[in-house]
């Protein structure tokens, strides 16, 4: 049985880090309103830009096709991963892991190189994969221009043909308690096809029908990893908040059971002792 003053110190190192787990909790869920609210004025904005995107397309010459939008034989696939710097925060980072290790094994026939942001997906595959970029550091001041910046060497890539095919792997932001991870490509974008009951509009483009494609959908590809990242970060506070949380009730529920084994411990050294006391009290009158 251990002695009183080892749990004694147990119990205080869990209190310790019971008080780690409540502030690490209250700073997440302090910053999750913030990437809550980024995200979520983001979406609406994204949809819309996709859906302008998708009707220019309807009504644009089935020729002329986006050089993002051409689809051509697949050799070459880029996956950009999507995880945090740091970890604490549950199955988070090791969903995306594998679920990006998934689709190594899915398109094992082809090229596979990896584009991470975010160290702990990083760490995992620097090691067995081909890695095109890390860009763990654009959290150290996430702004739509440095992932504009990171998806135009992407963009370039795949216009070089470097790539044939490009996926985002990412956490969707649900709730606070729940995360989606989700593989969405992004490379070659998708177009609306035509049904054959659509009744086509007439537009009027100013200043012309391609040019408003050149312009859009750039801007509605590094819309669309800038969404992922802020998806990510808003997932990130969640999970760890959630977390923490469970980590804090396992921490109190662990404290309350050494403390009844310190109590019981305690009961049974003070009746030893009394033990000691009354068996040498006896020794004595005998004597």
């Amino acid at each position: 049985m251990a002695n009183l003053k080892e749990i004694r110190g147990r119990i205080s190192s869990i209190s310790s880090t019971m008080q780690i787990t409540r502030a690490m909790k209250m700073v997440s869920a302090a910053k999750l309103k913030k990437a809550q609210d980024a995200i979520v004025m983001l979406r609406p904005y994204s949809e819309k830009l996709q859906e302008i995107i998708q009707n220019v397309n309807s009504s644009s010459d089935p020729d002329q096709v986006s050089v993002y939008a051409q689809k051509r034989e697949v050799k070459r696939v880029l996956f950009i991963a999507v995880t945090s710097n740091r970890g604490l925060a549950g199955a988070f980072n090791s969903s995306v892991v594998k679920e990006l290790n998934n689709q190594f094994q899915n398109n094992s026939q082809y090229e596979v190189e990896v584009l991470t942001i975010g160290k702990k997906v990083y760490d995992a595959v620097r090691k067995s994969r081909s890695v095109f970029s890390n860009e763990s550091s654009v959290y150290d001041n996430l702004s739509f221009d440095r992932i504009s910046n990171i998806t135009e060497g992407v963009m370039s890539g795949f216009r070089e043909g470097k790539f044939d095919e490009v996926y985002l792997i990412y956490n969707k932001f649900i709730n606070a308690a729940t995360q989606e991870v989700i593989t969405e490509q992004l490379l070659p974008i998708s177009m609306a096809e035509t049904e054959e009951n659509h009744v086509e509009t007439d537009y009027i483009f100013e200043p012309n029908r391609n040019e408003i494609l050149d312009n859009l959908i750039p801007k509605s590809i590094k819309t669309q990893v800038f969404k992922a990242v802020l998806d990510s970060v808003a997932s990130e506070h969640g999970a760890r908040m959630t977390a923490m949380h469970k980590a804090t009730d396992n921490a109190q529920a662990l404290k309350n059971d050494l403390v009844i084994f310190y109590n019981k411990a305690r009961q049974a050294a003070i009746t030893n002792e009394i033990l000691e006391i009354v068996s040498g009290a006896e020794a004595l009158k005998n004597s």
